[in-house]
């Protein structure tokens, strides 16, 4: 009887300990989308702070072009009232493809092309954006890793008590996907 009492005993300890750890090991998984998400927030604010410099720079020149300046507006306000991490991907795609359009706009003129503030802000921009790149693959990376954590048994018990859920991929918008075009005829 006592040995029984022993055996259930440290078969209990057992499960406990694989369920705190599981649970930790959740938590902490967790924690890390969330510091990724950040790592990616602070490069969208990287292209937030240079946008307005790189609009200035060409706003003289580009007159006909107030339409990508009002959409480049309304995509970073867009943004910056976003709550959710889905809400906050759906704003940066929208700015995405506006600043697609602006910077196929500042290519195709000569005069803009030439002036050293604006390649040298060209060139800031697209280190941000390739930063960006990288740190949405680093998101995407610790969501599949937790995702998987979640959905393999038995942790998927575990997860299932305690209410951790999946979170989604950061996927490109649809209006991002496509090219801009751009007419320079008028």
């Amino acid at each position: 009887m006592k040995k029984t009492l022993i055996i259930v005993g440290a078969i209990v300890v057992l499960i406990a300990l694989y369920v705190g750890g599981t649970y930790n090991s959740l938590v902490r998984q967790n924690e890390s989308i969330k510091g990724q998400w950040a790592q990616v927030e602070n490069q969208y604010q990287r292209r937030f702070d240079l946008i307005p410099n790189l609009v200035s720079s060409v706003k003289g020149v580009m007159n006909q072009e107030k339409e990508i300046f009002t959409a480049l507006a309304d995509a970073r306000t867009k943004y910056s009232g976003a709550v959710t991490d889905d809400a906050k991907a759906k704003a940066a795609g929208q700015v995405e493809s506006s600043l697609g359009r602006l910077l196929a706009v500042v290519e195709n003129y000569p005069t803009l092309k030439s002036s050293e503030n604006v390649q040298s802000l060209m060139v800031q921009l697209e280190g941000t954006e390739n930063r960006i790149s990288v740190e949405r693959k680093s998101y995407n990376d610790t969501i599949l890793g937790y995702n998987q954590s979640i959905k393999l048994f038995p942790r998927s018990l575990i997860a299932g008590m305690f209410g951790f859920a999946e979170h989604a991929y950061f996927e490109v918008t649809a209006e991002a996907q496509v090219n801009p075009k751009v007419d320079l005829t008028n």
